[in-house]
């Protein structure tokens, strides 16, 4: 079944029940099973991005942008299934109860954070589509007929200003987009927060300013750093479906960071670790181990980061680059069929940019303002617990 036909298909069942009167051992086994079709879901879900069918794995990559909005995606639908498991499904006062009165707090502020990172990868779209500009300038020059000395030399320009926008180092990296604005696209559905925010604690504000000195891997590092899964082999309960969602969180995250360009992201390979023995995370430690690795080659040379697209354009790049230092008109045939071939491949990659760069950004957005809206509703029923909770006087 679809990813969207098994949300529906979820969240339908779910808002069924609530309007239904049951039994409370009827009750209880019906929230059992939403907690295993929810694990199954993201199980599903995340194998699909680990493994998918032959034919699409070749035109969506690992880490290409039509693989991050999958991810995204898939972001999306957990994050809609696990709030409806969370706020429709139970009592309420529960969730004032150990572990829930910790564990909860600790999901609102890894949203928190999260916010955080969905502005520095916003802002890291941003930059890849500058790198775009300095492409397609590149190509416009090369695909020139026929090809002159002026052309060459526009298309080096461009070339080398590509490749400086793409190799600058992260922690010297001062002209970072967003680094000296405040991180929010807007801040929709968090009315009333002061009030909300008491209700669990002294969360940071939304609307904080970052400093230069941010980093997005002591971000994602904080995030993950209280990130434990429940005791025992089989765990039951909300403790879970709050882990789950922790960690489809952090891992997201982490893959957008390791991705996009953003600001100081040393270490970023070794962050945070999901238990072996939990099935519906095998595909998601796969992806981790993956894309880990390919960040240990990139670090070391200093990267804009591991979108599929980028690094064949820096390949594309560099080649063209050393045809430009060698250039003579009229040039040698063979050559120029190679670098014709070359400047075809490269505006191919810069169409799939101008295509799928601008819905990436919306999406993250979505994110962004989906996180907002249910950290403001979670905090709702937080308050509204405490309050039933309080002993009468």
């Amino acid at each position: 079944m679809p990813a969207t036909d098994q949300q529906a298909s979820f969240l339908g069942r779910i808002s069924i029940r609530r309007n239904q009167v049951i039994s409370v051992d009827g009750n209880n086994d019906q929230e059992l099973e939403d907690l295993e079709l929810f694990q199954k879901h993201v199980a599903d879900r995340f194998a699909d991005l680990l493994s998918p069918p032959e034919e699409v794995a070749s035109t969506e990559p690992l880490l290409s942008i039509s693989w991050l909005r999958k991810l995204v995606d898939v972001f999306l639908c957990c994050e809609a299934e696990f709030k409806a498991v969370l706020i429709m499904c139970r009592e309420h006062s529960q969730i004032c109860k150990p572990p829930l009165d910790r564990l909860i707090p600790e999901l609102m502020d890894r949203a928190v954070k999260a916010l955080d990172i969905c502005n520095a990868v916003s802002s890291g779209v941003d930059s890849v589509r500058q790198c775009q500009k300095f492409a397609e300038i590149a190509v416009s020059a090369l695909e020139q007929k026929p090809m002159d000395d002026g052309q060459v030399k526009r298309a080096r320009k461009a070339l080398n200003s590509l490749l400086t926008a793409m190799t600058i180092d992260d922690k010297e990296n001062r002209d970072f987009k967003g680094a000296e604005r405040t991180r929010s696209f807007g801040r929709r559905g968090n009315t009333n927060s002061a009030n909300k925010e008491r209700a669990v604690g002294n969360f940071r504000s939304l609307s904080m300013i970052v400093a230069k000195n941010w980093s997005a891997s002591k971000q994602i590092q904080a995030m993950s750093s209280n990130l434990v899964a429940p005791r025992g082999g089989e765990p039951t309960g909300l403790a879970l479906p709050v882990y789950i969602m922790s960690s489809v969180m952090v891992f997201v995250m982490w893959a957008l960071v390791a991705a996009m360009p953003c600001q100081e992201r040393s270490g970023l390979a070794t962050h945070f670790q999901i238990p072996r023995q939990l099935t519906w995370a095998h595909s998601m430690i796969g992806l981790q181990e993956k894309i880990g690795e390919e960040w240990k080659k990139k670090e070391k040379k200093g990267s804009v980061g591991l979108l599929e697209e980028m690094q064949k354009m820096e390949k594309l790049a560099l080649s063209l680059i050393e045809f430009a230092d060698g250039f003579q008109f009229p040039g040698d045939t063979e050559k120029m069929e190679e670098v014709a071939s070359q400047v075809a491949e490269l505006a191919e990659i810069c169409g799939k940019m101008e295509e799928g760069l601008v819905p990436l950004q919306t999406q993250i957005r979505e994110v962004f303002h989906r996180i907002v809206r249910s950290r403001a509703e979670i905090l709702e029923v937080l308050e509204h617990a405490a309050k039933i909770s309080q002993p009468t006087t």
